[in-house]
């Protein structure tokens, strides 16, 4: 089971119920850090003081800089993304590493430290890791050279293959022994079969893919255009479904999964204006709600399903450290607490 940001609620339940249907011994009990919350500070560009702090949303309880306490040293990198699969957690850093921890102790079992570039997310098949990568920066700034890593073992190790893929290769997701690759920059969904490790498959889609999730057991990806969003599925024969378009301009690709099929978008402005907010919508439904939340430097998205609250990052023009916003179902503002600097992204447990 791979779970990132926000997707971690209600399968965490899903999985310790299936657990408990099939195997009677004793469930061994959470860790410190496998309950609350788990924020991802990104860092800052040229210090790379990413973090993650850990918040006890019962008690308000905050710790800073998990993975230097537990470690006794820093993370020191820029902080990405966050997956954990199966009690291990990996933090990958666009700085060119993964390192790997327990998620209950956030204690070190390894790191992929060798032969990755500008790594994006992770997944994880059978005994290996897949790992998007930009790639290096040629002379104009461009990714020409794009890729998906490939790692022989789960706590880490050196990379034993790269698999070219189209531009800027974001989020991944696994179906079976397959893996969708988000190509961003050029509008692209590439399939790779784990065994063979090698692109099998090449699908054209709308916008610029972002980030994968499931419904009822079916592979969805949401993707951004300049004056809308996207979100389109996949039949179980590798084949695109169904594509839903909606009316959401200025979309960063940031996004949250609430509950009753509801979803939160960032959206930005950009340079003069930099006007940000929040738009909630329905794929399934009728729901939407362009300016549910409006202000400036939104940053990171997620959404709390057992308490139904929505938690809103704020970079605060990565001028300091970053703050972090609650808001209830309704969209009123419940309390706000710092962070770390540049907070972009949550695990729920």
């Amino acid at each position: 089971m791979k779970l990132k940001f926000n997707q971690l609620v209600g399968a965490l339940a899903l999985s310790i119920f299936f657990f408990s249907c099939e195997n009677s011994e004793p469930e061994q009990p959470l860790g410190a850090y496998e309950q609350g919350i788990l924020i991802m500070n990104e860092g800052n560009f040229g210090t790379n003081d990413g973090e993650v702090y850990h918040l006890d949303p019962s008690t308000l309880t905050l710790k800073p800089n998990v993975f230097e306490t537990e470690n006794l040293r820093p993370f020191a990198g820029l902080l990405e993304d966050m997956v954990t699969v199966n009690g291990t957690l990996y933090l990958v850093a666009n700085t060119g590493k993964v390192e790997i921890v327990d998620a209950g102790t956030f204690k070190s079992l390894g790191a992929v430290s060798g032969g990755l570039d500008q790594p994006r997310s992770l997944e994880v098949v059978g005994s290996k890791l897949f790992i998007s990568d930009y790639g290096p920066y040629d002379a104009s700034y461009n990714t020409p050279d794009s890729y998906v890593a490939v790692v022989d073992g789960l706590n880490g190790g050196m990379v034993t293959k790269k698999i070219e893929v189209s531009n800027k290769p974001e989020d991944l997701i696994a179906f079976g022994k397959y893996i969708f690759v988000a190509g961003s920059e050029e509008g692209k969904v590439e399939i790779i079969d784990a065994d063979k490790e090698e692109v099998i498959k090449v699908l054209e889609v709308d916008g610029r893919p972002a980030q994968f999730f499931e419904i009822d057991g079916k592979v969805w990806l949401y993707s951004t255009g300049n004056d809308e969003v996207y979100f389109q599925s996949f039949h179980m024969d590798l084949t695109k479904a169904t594509t839903n378009s909606l009316p959401v301009a200025n979309a960063t690709g940031r996004i949250a999964f609430g509950n009753d099929n509801l979803y939160y978008l960032i959206t930005s402005t950009g340079w003069p204006e930099y006007q940000d907010g929040v738009s909630r919508v329905s794929v399934l439904g009728s729901e939407l709600d362009l300016d549910w939340i409006t202000g400036s430097g939104f940053y990171g998205i997620g959404y709390d399903k057992a308490r139904n609250e929505l938690y809103l990052a704020n970079s605060n023009g990565f001028q300091g450290n970053g703050t972090v916003t609650v808001y209830d179902a309704d969209g009123t503002e419940k309390r706000d607490f710092e962070v770390g600097r540049g907070p972009s992204g949550f695990l729920f447990y």
